[in-house]
């Protein structure tokens, strides 16, 4: 149970520091490009991809990576964990399925949010579209 604790509060701290980020990037660049999003995604996948790899040379225990993996590169981005899944899947040789990951994620994850979009704004009006 204690395990579920560490990844709730590195869930909470990365959920924080994305939120900061994003809020300063829209100050510093504008809102008429996602860079906020664009710069947690990157620096999520960079992070994630080295604790993961550190991880294992510096003999983290479990908690440790279920804090830091899971809960802060999870709360700061899912898209770390999509980047270090396809990376895996290209290192260990399986090019096709890293291509077909990343082609199906781009385009479901879009068809998913215009069908959740379409939905909320046909059950419920146009009101925060």
């Amino acid at each position: 149970m204690l395990f579920y604790f560490y990844v709730a509060l590195g869930g909470a701290l990365g959920s924080v520091a994305r939120f900061g980020i994003s809020e300063l990037m829209m100050r510093w660049l504008g809102a008429d490009f996602p860079w906020g999003t664009l710069v947690v995604n990157v620096v999520g996948s960079f992070v994630i991809g080295y604790f993961a790899a550190g991880a294992i040379a510096w003999d983290l225990p479990p908690q440790s990576r279920g804090f830091f993996m899971v809960g802060v590169c999870g709360g700061f981005t899912t898209f770390s964990s999509f980047s270090l899944q396809t990376f895996h899947l290209l290192r260990d040789g399986h090019g096709v399925a890293a291509g077909v990951n990343v082609l199906l994620s781009l385009l479901l994850c879009f068809l998913a949010v215009w069908l959740g979009h379409w939905l909320a704004v046909s059950w419920h009006g146009p009101k925060g579209s």
